[in-house]
């Protein structure tokens, strides 16, 4: 065990290696060296802006290297990055600003948010290109929060998942098969909290990171082979996608280097994940089920899966699971109930929420809304969501939020969102909108991409003339979606 402050690591790593390459995306690629000496001058012009310890840093930025070096200028400054989407509309941005209450903004327009501290995309360059701040190390600082993770809301607003882990790592310990000094890809958006962790688990062991702007089925392969990547973060849908490439473009890649493809964030069908254990073998086929509040996971790998098909794993030595029944009893094996967690080291001592409560059990027991079963050995099956939640190309949307957006145009007068089966993503974001005055499908989008993150607006619309809520303002969704399937 070798646990050192985060606002170390870049450091430690410098000094072993300092001309390995750090990260790379596209044609840019950054030294250890380098990467220490540009967030310490970063850091600088970060705490001349005011960013103190324990400060929130909200960075709305792309994919790329700035969005690390923003992360670990935060870090070392003893500050928790709060990552959100560089494409997050304004009135998105507001909602989340206001929550999180930032010592700083990253990635927006000065004059977008004139009473809160901000730098636009490339403030990064122009600090270093300027000279003036020192690339000294800084003092040793340690942020109480490792991250603090965005997420919708059921209620319709946004929350913030806190971690209540300090900002501390263990560079020798083991993690998610993560060696030291390798190589890992991650091609999906940094500001989720999956590719945030796996992209940082790596940094922080020394690895190359190779980021994409975004996913790119043929592009994915052709990194592995020139990188020699030995992890990969994917969800299913990219692993559809790669698999629907040519037999003769998929093939042509040398897959040998890689020793764990990762896959989350949403369910894998069955005959995808057989296909990938044939091709490149049930050793490298890794699966996590869990939440960012991280009170409980399970992994499985692919060996293990073909003796438990269907299964996402046992849980682990960090947590308890149960299954529990309408009445809050504990259900026998096999039967199928609310998934709840438990984590080892306490109730509270994994996370907390800003703008929410969790659903609470007693005794510590929490649910994230998954229904499942577990069998006579321990493993667990998911069967479904309990909440409303949509689960689309590994994302969490949550239809109350696109709902009250939908229901602030003027011309509606009620709404209901639901997820409809769709072979590449999963599900899709259907919406059924009541407004008896008639408006044009056009018109409303246009009105959404002004409120909602683009994975958020509906692929579809469907027009009704009835109310969609009772007279307690409830909306039956399960019942719509039963209608529409």
């Amino acid at each position: 065990m070798h646990i050192i402050p985060i606002s170390r690591v870049v450091a430690y790593w410098a000094e072993i290696q300092p001309d390995a390459i750090a990260l790379v995306h596209e044609d840019e690629k950054l030294d250890w060296k380098t990467l220490e000496q540009t967030t310490n001058q970063l850091a600088r012009a970060y705490q001349a802006l005011g960013v103190n310890q324990n400060d929130f840093v909200t960075i709305a930025l792309p994919n790329g290297v700035e969005f690390f070096q923003a992360s670990l200028a935060a870090w070392k400054l003893g500050a928790t990055p709060q990552p959100v989407s560089a494409k997050l509309p304004k009135f998105e941005l507001d909602q989340l600003i206001e929550l999180a209450a930032p010592g700083l903004v990253v990635g927006v327009a000065d004059e977008d948010y004139p009473n809160v501290t901000s730098v636009p995309v490339g403030y990064t360059k122009t600090v270093i290109k300027d000279h003036v701040l020192s690339a000294e190390q800084l003092p040793e600082a340690t942020a109480d929060s490792l991250k603090a993770m965005t997420s919708g809301g059921s209620t319709g607003r946004p929350k913030l998942i806190v971690s209540s882990i300090p900002a501390v790592w263990d560079i020798d310990g083991e993690m998610l098969e993560i060696h030291q000094q390798g190589a890992m890809l991650i091609p999906g958006p940094m500001y989720h909290n999956g590719p945030f962790m796996w992209g940082m688990s790596a940094l922080f062991k020394g690895n190359t990171v190779v980021v994409t702007t975004r996913f790119d089925a043929e592009q994915t392969l052709s990194i592995i082979e020139q990188y020699r990547i030995d992890v990969v973060y994917m969800v299913p849908t990219m692993m559809q996608r790669i698999w629907k490439l040519p037999e003769d473009i998929r093939t042509k890649y040398d897959m040998s280097s890689l020793r764990a493809l990762w896959h989350l964030a949403s369910p894998c069908p069955e005959w995808l994940k057989d296909r990938f254990i044939e091709w490149l073998g049930a050793d490298v086929i890794w699966e996590l089920y869990g939440g960012t509040e991280g009170i409980g996971s399970t992994i499985i790998n692919g060996t293990e899966w073909l003796a438990h098909r269907g299964s996402v794993g046992k849980p682990d030595e960090s947590c308890e699971m149960k299954i529990v029944g309408e009445n809050g009893e504990r259900l026998p094996p096999n039967e199928i109930g609310e998934l709840y967690m438990r984590p080892a080291s306490g109730p509270g001592s994994t996370y907390r929420y800003v703008g929410a409560d969790a659903k609470m059990l007693g005794d510590g027991w929490e649910s994230l809304g998954d229904l499942g079963r577990i069998d006579e050995d321990g493993y667990l099956y998911l069967a479904d969501r309990n909440t409303d939640m949509i689960l689309s190309g590994g994302a969490n949307i949550y239809p109350a939020e696109i709902e009250a957006a939908i229901d602030g145009y003027g011309p509606v007068r009620s709404s209901a969102v639901i997820g409809l089966p769709d072979e590449e993503m999963g599900n899709m974001v259907h919406a059924i909108v009541d407004a008896p005055g008639g408006i044009s499908e056009q018109e409303l989008l246009d009105y959404l991409k002004e409120r909602l993150v683009r994975y958020k607006i509906p692929r579809t619309i469907e027009f009704v003339t009835q109310p969609l809520r009772d007279d307690a303002g409830k909306s039956r969704r399960k019942q719509l979606r039963e209608d529409r399937l």
